[in-house]
């Protein structure tokens, strides 16, 4: 009655396993390979991988054989619902695996990007014929799709058994707790669906917008025509609309498909959206916003209906997105700086706020959820919380408290500069104010060359600081460029585009990746290592000092 069933269940499981092995024994064991080297870091690999040789393990050491075995004696145990309830305490391996899957991809593109070495050994098992031409973003989406097909076997299953047959009750149990599992992977994939077009877009736009990050919800694209200010024919245009702005594009001629360059970057924070009636130009709406009000023209009534009412719908869950957030700071009685700790806070209730209350990335429920500062009250990610220091009102038991909480409670004041606290700056502040940033190699006297990411922040323009990576909290080292001499001569033993900077016996050697990015750095290094350079922050210049 069922025996298609358990032949598809038995068929389905040999493919998924030889996946499973070419991820573990093949992708995962070639980069561990290479990392063992020194090439990338082992950790690296590691987190990408997640737990997919348990995974690998269980599949191909006691799910395959079981129902291998059970199909060869299908005549007298015509049944799988025993079978499959063994995989049902092994399903807590899945949730760790869905749960790291964000993570995995975002590395997965940050060292494609970084390692030529790293992005050379995937390429070079991408090529091979068991791969198929599929990438490995591909296999590993596999796990993660596996357990929503137990579920439909299963159910198909239970649909041709009779009421009253011995597996009924054990199929039953089985399928309970599976489809449980199933919803959590369910909304993995449709978070990978999203992470897939955000990739898909970004290279449309030439690779040159940052715009793959999970936080970041497509909603809605298309083309456009804008009306032009002086009564000319209305032109061509663009738009990609995410659930946080608005990207105002113009095609780009290419060879390789579709291209677009992005012209504006609209936010969708305090943005509007009118109807508006055009004497010469039907179907036109307006969309204003902070930083550029657009007059435009959709191809007919229904379009721009559907414009607008994308429009507002995003506007409107993002405005509400804010008016928790703000709701849930302006009610808290908070606890004082020097009760912390020594009373026990109102704790904000989850539903009041929908993004992290210290980074104020959005939370969701598989990779950001929701945990409790037990020093202020306030609901932060796992990446805010995860510091633990004694409470006095719980009997100086060591609690999770947030980064703030623990550098007051701890006696940490991150702005005196301590030997510490200066390099505690986070990378990404400092980018978003900085005079230049950007990649160079860096080799200090005879150490190996390596990748840093260098900032010149405005607010200390007299400084460099070399961060291992744009994200990275804590830089490697910083170098006050005042009194530095720089030196760009050629020397045979260095890589092209390099330049020196040195001071009595400490000498640090940089190379950028092309010329004109060397000219760049050195415009303004040298400007700095006269002590000259201007603060664009506060608008005063650096003590001049010329004969330093």
């Amino acid at each position: 009655h069922s025996g298609c069933i358990d032949n598809e269940l038995l068929h389905t499981e040999k493919a998924y396993v030889a996946r499973l092995n070419l991820l573990d024994q093949v992708f995962c064991a070639k980069l561990m390979e290479e990392a063992n080297k020194g090439t990338f870091p082992v950790d690296v690999v590691k987190n990408i991988f997640s737990n997919i040789s348990s995974i690998n393990a269980f599949h191909s050491q006691f799910l395959l054989p079981d129902l291998e075995k059970r199909m060869g004696e299908w005549e007298s145990t015509p049944r799988i619902g025993d079978i499959l309830q063994k995989l049902t305490p092994f399903l807590k391996m899945y949730a760790e695996y869905v749960r790291n899957f964000d993570n995995a991809m975002e590395l997965l593109k940050q060292w494609t990007d970084r390692s030529p070495q790293f992005k050379a050994t995937i390429q070079e098992i991408q090529s091979q014929e068991a791969c198929g031409c599929l990438t490995l973003q591909h296999h590993m989406l596999e796990p993660v799709q596996r357990v929503p097909r137990y579920e439909m076997l299963l159910k198909d299953y239970l649909k041709k058994l009779p009421q009253d047959d011995p597996d009924r009750q054990n199929s039953e149990k089985s399928l309970e707790i599976i489809a449980t599992a199933a919803t959590h992977s369910n909304s993995a994939l449709r978070k990978s669906e999203n992470l897939k077009k955000l990739m898909e877009i970004y290279e449309m736009l030439g690779e040159e917008e940052d715009i793959v990050n999970p936080s970041n919800e497509f909603i809605k694209e298309g083309h456009i025509l804008k009306l032009a200010a002086r009564n000319t024919s209305a032109m061509e245009r663009y738009l990609f609309l995410f659930n946080n702005m608005l990207l105002y594009c113009v095609p780009k001629f290419s060879l390789g498909g579709t291209k677009y360059t992005v012209r504006t970057r609209i936010g969708i924070d305090g943005m509007k959206v009118l109807e508006t009636t055009n004497e010469d130009y039907p179907h036109t709406f307006q969309v204003s916003g902070k930083e550029r009000t657009l007059e435009l023209q959709a191809s007919s009534e229904q379009n721009k209906a559907d414009w607008i009412k994308a429009f507002r719908k995003t506007i409107e869950i993002f405005q509400q997105k804010n008016e928790s957030f703000k709701n849930a700071l302006k009610d808290v009685e908070e606890v004082s700086n020097a009760e912390l700790g020594k009373r026990a806070p109102r704790w904000i209730r989850d539903n009041e706020v929908t993004m992290c209350m210290k980074c104020k990335e959005s939370f969701n429920a598989l990779t950001r959820r929701r945990h409790h500062c037990r020093a202020c009250g306030y609901v932060v990610c796992w990446k805010c919380s995860d510091n633990k220091v004694a409470l006095e009102y719980d009997g100086n038991k060591m609690n999770k408290v947030c980064r703030d909480c623990l550098s007051i409670l701890s006696g940490e004041t991150r702005a005196e500069g301590k030997k510490k606290g200066i390099l505690e700056i986070e990378a990404a502040q400092f980018t978003d104010s900085s005079i230049m940033c950007g990649f160079l190699q860096y080799c200090e006297k005879t150490k190996p060359w390596q990748k840093v990411w260098c900032v010149i922040p405005e607010k200390e323009c007299l400084v460099l600081y070399l961060y291992g990576a744009p994200q990275d909290v804590k830089a490697q080292c910083t170098i006050p460029l005042l009194g530095y001499s720089v030196d760009d001569s050629a020397r045979p033993t260095d890589p092209p585009a390099c330049f020196r900077l040195s001071q009595s016996k400490s000498i640090h050697n940089f190379a950028a990746d092309t010329e004109e990015l060397k000219q760049r750095w050195l415009k303004v290094i040298r400007v700095a290592v006269t002590g000259e350079l201007i603060c664009f922050a506060t608008g005063c210049t650096g003590p001049r000092r010329s004969n330093l």
